[in-house]
């Protein structure tokens, strides 16, 4: 009944289905057409795009590189900006005007010149002489220049130094000429000879330095404005070239929201199609299953039928059977009887039982209480014995009283005459003790007050004597000072010291005691010792120390002079690194984008500089996009994904500045099928592409199988390791030859 009544539901279900396949392709096709235009208006907008971007990282690029100009330049002006603030306060302080090296200024190149010319006179100052000592430029009539003068080189000369300078002949190299009375030569690189025969090399090198740095500090000045222009425009580029990437990412954005969309609507259609053709397919598979089951149906008819006309033959056999049967309520008294007689038998059993077990309890009950009598019988034999033994020693100890009782009772009479007599003793001698005592407390006490006084008595002494021998002593100790006094004043003043105030001419009563006079002494020796003895050699020491501080200014002149020099030497090597840096990196950039899309099937990925506007300082952040996800940092990427970007990155600084060996350790290890795949490919390709050997630890067998040469560790036996190397290029070329 049930697979009849599926037969109508299929049949409604067959019709629809081929007109609803017959729809789909319509609209399939207009789908298609609408994702075709699309797709051209993705490419269209990808390439403006890829465009845009280049123009957006040309324009930064061209940006970052005026504003780490201008950041270097800025730096560098500001450092020469502190160290002329630093002499002009130098020389404010000195209170003498502006020095000559100050005011002057010369052409870039002949600041050597200007230096060797001026010599020790560059620090003297401007201006009239003011009263004391000192070096001063007061100026006088200047001469008439001659051509080579080195006054045509100064771009600003004070009027004091014309005459000085109008004389000087500038060269490139010194070739000995004749110079006529009051000339000087000097070459661009400071050797300078006089017409007297004087010749000096190698000085003025802190006033060359001041001069260069004041030159170039000029420079500086004029160029800043110009670079700040420029990285205004190249800012505002940036900026513009921004806005454009962003209006083409916009516009590629909605066109790719549209062709989602699009795709989408085609994925809905093919479902659609999909679900048509499998509801055919469903109809035709119901009928065909109705029709099976139809005639599994008929089949289990017959079998039933059969099968029914069986069990009637087994049935009326079973009745024939149970009609044979004996009577049934014969057969059940006759089990209850023998249930009954079983029940009987079974209680008398355990009646059996119970009597035999409460016999053998009472058994052993028995049995204890028969130990325990035997014990108490043995205990009672034991103290009968014990008793015995007593009773004889009582009878002993009894006839030992009879026998001390007799003798006692004889004696009372002397006793108590015994008794008296010790009574009248005791009294006698307990006299005699007390009067004793009394004597020994009294003998006692004064003995104690005689050793007291005793103590007193030798304390004294001792005291008396110690202070006879303090007297004694200090006596000797005056006596002796006494006669070195008199020996002293004998020696120095030839008289004795009672007539000192006389001879001298000082009142004695300012004389204090002898021990005042002696403290007083004593520290005035003492602050004599202190001051120490008198130096014979200051004046050669002052020498020494006039020649020290005259070196140290000169190396302090050096030292600045070096320091000039290498701030220069610092600002060109900065500018010379951020040029190399800034080369590296476009390159290491441009290949990092290549090989990234290359890894990923697709995608955008590029290097920017972070954090400073100066390649020098700035950081390094990486971003990436894959292939249908937004532009974002690496480290918000998948591990695979971070592996991929990171391999990238590695073989493009390999392609800038290859290397010979390459090890990469377990970098596959991340990776799925798929990209280890690519990464192999890329692998070839380096490997095809350059020089370097790339050595790869893995245990990964799709990437062993890739290489050309395999090294490993196996242990045939246990505990025993031995090395495997082999070639798999070898091991291809036999096989191919063997084939």
């Amino acid at each position: 009944a049930s697979g009849s009544a599926s037969v109508p539901t299929t049949a409604s279900v067959a019709p629809a289905a081929p007109a609803r396949a017959t729809t789909v392709p319509a609209a399939l096709a207009d789908i298609g057409a609408t994702r075709e235009r699309l797709t051209a208006d993705r490419e269209r907008l990808t390439t403006d795009r890829e465009r845009l971007a280049a123009a957006r990282e040309a324009a930064a690029s061209e940006l970052a590189a005026a504003r780490a100009d201008c950041v270097g330049l800025e730096r560098e002006c500001s450092a020469l900006a502190r160290d002329k603030a630093a002499r002009e306060a130098a020389a404010t302080r000195t209170g003498k005007g502006p020095s000559a090296l100050g005011a002057a200024r010369v052409a870039p190149g002949y600041e050597r010149a200007l230096a060797a010319v001026l010599g020790r006179d560059a620090a003297a100052p401007l201006g009239e002489a003011t009263p004391g000592e000192g070096r001063f430029w007061t100026g006088a009539e200047a001469p008439a220049a001659r051509v080579d003068a080195l006054l045509n080189h100064v771009t600003r000369c004070p009027p004091q130094l014309a005459a000085r300078l109008s004389l000087v002949r500038v060269v490139d190299e010194d070739r000995g000429e004749t110079l006529a009375p009051g000339e000087w030569l000097v070459t661009r690189e400071g050797h300078l000879r006089r017409w007297d025969g004087f010749i000096a090399r190698g000085e003025g090198g802190a006033e060359a330095a001041i001069l260069a740095a004041e030159n170039r500090l000029s420079e500086l000045e004029a160029a800043l404005p110009e670079r700040r222009t420029a990285a205004d425009t190249a800012e505002a580029a940036s900026t513009a070239a921004q806005g454009e990437l962003a209006r083409a990412q916009a516009e590629l954005a909605r066109v790719q929201s549209e062709l989602s969309a699009g795709e989408r609507a085609l994925a809905a259609a093919a479902d659609a199609e999909r679900s048509a053709l499998r509801a055919l397919d469903q109809a035709e598979a119901a009928r065909a299953r109705i029709a099976a089951r139809r005639e599994e149906i008929d089949r289990a008819a017959s079998d039933l039928a059969a099968q029914r006309q069986a069990a009637d033959a087994d049935l009326a056999e079973a009745e024939a059977r149970r009609a044979a049967l004996p009577d049934p309520a014969a057969g059940r008294s006759t089990v209850e009887a023998e249930r009954q007689k079983n029940d009987r038998s079974r209680a008398a059993y355990q009646a059996a039982m119970a009597a035999i077990a409460a016999h053998g309890q009472a058994q052993a009950v028995g049995k204890e209480r028969l130990g325990a009598l035997r014990g108490d019988i043995r205990g009672w034999q034991a103290r009968a014995g014990d008793a015995a033994r007593r009773l004889a020693a009582m009878a002993g100890q009894a006839e030992d009283l009879a026998e001390e009782r007799a003798i006692v009772a004889a004696k009372p009479p002397a006793l108590a005459r015994d008794l008296e007599e010790a009574e009248t003793l005791r009294l006698r001698y307990a006299a005699a003790l007390a009067e004793a005592e009394t004597t020994l407390a009294r003998s006692e006490t004064e003995a104690r007050a005689a050793d007291t006084a005793l103590a007193a008595a030798n304390e004294t002494l001792a005291s008396a004597r110690e202070a006879r021998a303090a007297l004694g002593a200090r006596a000797e100790n005056e006596d002796q000072r006494r006669q070195e006094m008199a020996g002293i004043a004998g020696e120095r003043f030839q008289c004795p010291p009672p007539l000192l105030p006389e001879r001298i001419g000082f009142p004695g009563s300012d004389v204090s005691a002898a021990p005042e006079e002696s403290a007083a002494h004593d520290r005035l020796i003492a602050e004599r010792e202190r001051l120490g003895p008198v130096n014979l050699v200051a004046a050669t020491e002052l020498t020494e120390a006039e020649a020290q501080h005259t070196a140290v200014v000169t190396e302090q002149a050096e030292l600045a002079e070096a320091v000039n020099r290498l701030r220069g030497s610092i600002g060109a090597l900065n500018r010379e690194g951020r040029e190399r840096l800034r080369a590296a990196f476009e390159a290491v950039d441009a290949h990092f984008r290549r090989l990234f899309a290359r890894l990923f099937g697709g995608g955008e990925a590029h290097l920017a500089l972070v954090d400073s506007d100066d390649p020098l300082e700035a950081g390094l952040e990486i971003f990436a996009q894959p292939p249908g996800k937004r532009l974002q940092s690496l480290t918000l990427l998948s591990g695979g994904e971070q592996a991929l970007t990171a391999v990238a990155l590695i073989f493009g600084l390999f392609l800038t500045n290859p290397a010979p060996i390459c090890v990469l350790d377990e970098v596959d290890a991340p990776l799925d099928d798929a990209n280890i795949e690519r990464f192999c490919d890329l692998l070839d390709a380096m490997a095809a592409e350059t020089t370097t050997r790339y050595l790869i630890v893995t245990h990964n067998a799709v990437t062993m199988s890739r290489m050309h040469r395999l090294f490993g560790v196996t242990m045939v036996e246990r505990g025993v390791s031995r090395l495997v190397s082999v070639d798999l290029g070898g091991a291809e070329s036999l096989l191919a030859s063997a084939s």
